[in-house]
């Protein structure tokens, strides 16, 4: 067997023992999430891990875009009509209560759902305020998150991810074998009924807290749902009180996918021994060591073996066990220094802003239905039916307050005998629209250095990287343009524009030579960028350049003041708000360049690593920021 088998076998005994641990204690251990399309590895863990439940525990699946009344509950609005009073209704979060919900496409689940998920497994529970319904309903549960993520960037949100236990990748499993690892639901059950019991020693927290630090963990959350994996490890194998083994098979679950650095190797204890014979011999006798003092004879014992630490032994233990878990992608990450969590991209260009006439409905608020804007019935008349008991006993009180000749000759009477059946009192303060957002028009700006320095060196190289640029730009239809500078001007070579053959064009008819107008063509660039927002797009800028500035604002050489002014620009430019990508253009990364980004607060990226996929990365980022930056 090679160790790729050997690997292979391991993580579904891992997988395998995750879902047992969880089956035991699901909601103290928050969930699992599991990061794998589907498939018949992740069907047979499912079906295991739902073998092992008890049958009465419910089992909800989440859709991805659940509506917030299915999820957290609130007015029935069909049962509020009938009744003429506040009918709830049970969210899918309360149903699922002592059991365990599914979310179905995780990594692409909305920042408000994550909070809200996250919030029911911190508290246990569901507060709930809204559509004039209060209180709180118990939520205790666990959660199985499937990330179908197939780029590296679509990952869960970290708040989520932080809360499960557990983190499984069955990327390259064929198969699970549950049989050997001798667990049944039988098993299962009685260590659910002996988990009260067992006790967690001093030591093994003090072990796994150490453990979690030399590894770069820095939440405590980690470390508490490691002790809960080591109690429901114990109780899985019959005893009362957790052990070193135990401790190890927490780390190793719960410790090693959470990982961000490889932990340091000690240093070689220091050589306390004598010089050789020679050595000494060849000493003066004032030079050579004093002799050691006598040691008293009742305080030593020559049979006796140095003490043992056994709380370092213990944190040795557990480290090795999470060490040798670390998987192999995160350990090639660590192991170059990368970090082990990377920031999610999205495809989608241009920020969200809100629209009256087009674009996703984004929810409701008050309001009348003026200038285009659509009303919201349902929610109307979900804002209307707890009133519909008081207005209907208002209107039989006017009516009978008034007169026969007020109510216009019995035209109310007529009207009630036609009708007979309940009605809806609408005003308007009821009255709901529908939010819409749409997201804004992304044009991307090239800045590119055409001077002396950047035509010898990467000159044809940065114009092939635009290039590359300029192609995902189409795709995504935004819009780009291109300022060029060199010698002691910067020039606006392409107004903005969707047409890749124009941009491609006055990219080629770019010459190289002179002096580099750094601040000048920041300067331009802010100028467009602010036009560019004010007419409601999302500008992104994208500076190509080696950051050697030698010409200043007034088009005079001088490198001091070339620089200062660049500063200066690069701190405007921060100011803005305009989301920017830096490219190194230099032949080796260079530090004033890596500071300059840091001045304008731009995404720093050395154009000799950056090759089309990191440009385009690099690019997405910045145009979908739409400026929020810091």
């Amino acid at each position: 067997m090679n160790a790729d088998e050997d690997q292979a076998r391991a993580r579904a005994g891992d997988a395998v023992s995750a879902a047992a641990l969880f089956a035991v204690d699901p909601q103290a251990l928050g969930g699992v999430a599991i990061r794998a399309l589907a498939g018949p590895v992740r069907d047979q863990w499912l079906a295991l891990l739902r073998g092992w439940l008890p049958p009465e525990r419910p089992w909800r699946r989440v859709p991805l875009n659940i509506a917030d009344g299915r999820l957290l509950g609130g007015l029935d609005l069909s049962a509020t009509l009938s009744a003429g009073r506040p009918i709830a209704e049970r969210g899918l979060l309360a149903e699922a209560d002592g059991g365990v919900v599914l979310l179905a496409m995780a990594e692409r689940l909305s920042a408000g759902t994550v909070a809200r998920l996250s919030a029911v497994l911190d508290d246990g529970e569901l507060r709930l305020a809204r559509d004039g319904i209060a209180g709180t309903v118990p939520a205790r549960l666990g959660v199985v998150a499937l990330d179908e993520g197939i780029e590296q960037d679509e990952q869960l949100a970290v708040p989520l991810l932080d809360r499960l236990a557990f983190r499984l990748d069955f990327d390259g499993l064929r198969k699970l074998d549950p049989e050997a690892s001798g667990l049944d639901a039988a098993s299962i059950a009685a260590a659910r009924a002996r988990l009260a019991q067992v006790e967690l020693p001093e030591a093994v927290i003090t072990a796994l807290t150490a453990t979690a630090d030399l590894l770069g963990i820095s939440s405590l959350r980690a470390v508490w749902l490691a002790t809960r994996a080591a109690r429901a490890a114990a109780a899985l194998d019959g005893r009362d009180t957790v052990s070193d083994a135990d401790g190890a098979i927490a780390a190793r679950l719960v410790l090693a996918p959470r990982a961000t650095r490889m932990p340091a190797a000690e240093p070689p204890p220091e050589s306390a021994e004598p010089p050789p014979p020679s050595e000494q011999d060849d000493m003066p006798p004032s030079d050579q060591p004093p002799p050691p003092p006598p040691e008293n004879e009742s305080d030593r014992d020559e049979d006796a073996p140095p003490p043992i630490d056994l709380d370092q032994l213990l944190q040795e233990v557990l480290l090795a066990a999470a060490t040798a878990a670390i998987p192999p992608g995160l350990l090639a990450q660590l192991k170059a220094g990368a970090q082990a969590g990377k920031a999610r991209a999205s495809g989608k260009s241009g920020a969200l802003q809100k629209a009256a006439a087009r674009g996703r409905p984004s929810g409701s608020r008050r309001g009348e239905p003026r200038a285009g804007q659509r009303l919201a019935l349902i929610d109307t008349l979900r804002a209307a039916a707890p009133w519909q008991r008081l207005r209907r006993a208002e209107v039989e009180r006017s009516r009978q307050n008034s007169s026969p000749a007020g109510r216009g000759a019995g035209v109310s009477d007529t009207a009630e005998l036609q009708h007979p059946g309940p009605r809806v009192l609408v005003r308007r303060e009821d009255f709901h629209v529908t939010r819409l957002e749409q997201r804004r028009e992304t044009t991307t700006i090239f800045v590119v250095d055409a001077s002396g320095s950047s035509a010898l060196n990467r000159l044809a190289e940065a114009k092939g990287a635009v290039e590359l640029l300029l192609a995902d730009c189409y795709v995504r239809r935004d819009r780009v343009a291109v300022i060029g500078f060199r010698g002691a001007t910067a020039e606006l070579l392409l107004p903005p524009t969707r047409s890749l053959v124009r941009a491609k064009r006055s990219l080629a008819g770019l010459p190289g030579g002179g002096g580099t107008p750094l601040a000048t063509a920041l300067d331009a660039a802010i100028e467009l960028a602010d036009a560019i927002r004010r007419r409601g797009e999302t500008p992104g800028l994208v500076l190509l350049t080696d950051g050697r500035a030698n010409i200043g604002r007034d088009g005079k050489p001088g490198r001091v003041q070339a620089e200062a002014d660049a500063i200066a620009a690069a701190k405007r430019l921060a100011a803005s708000g305009h989301a920017t990508l830096f490219v190194d253009t230099s032949p080796r990364p260079q530090p004033s360049a890596a500071k300059l980004a840091g001045d304008m607060r731009a995404v720093y990226l050395p154009l000799p690593f950056a090759d089309a996929r990191a440009l385009s990365t690099a690019v997405k980022t910045v145009n979908t920021s739409g400026g929020k930056r810091g």
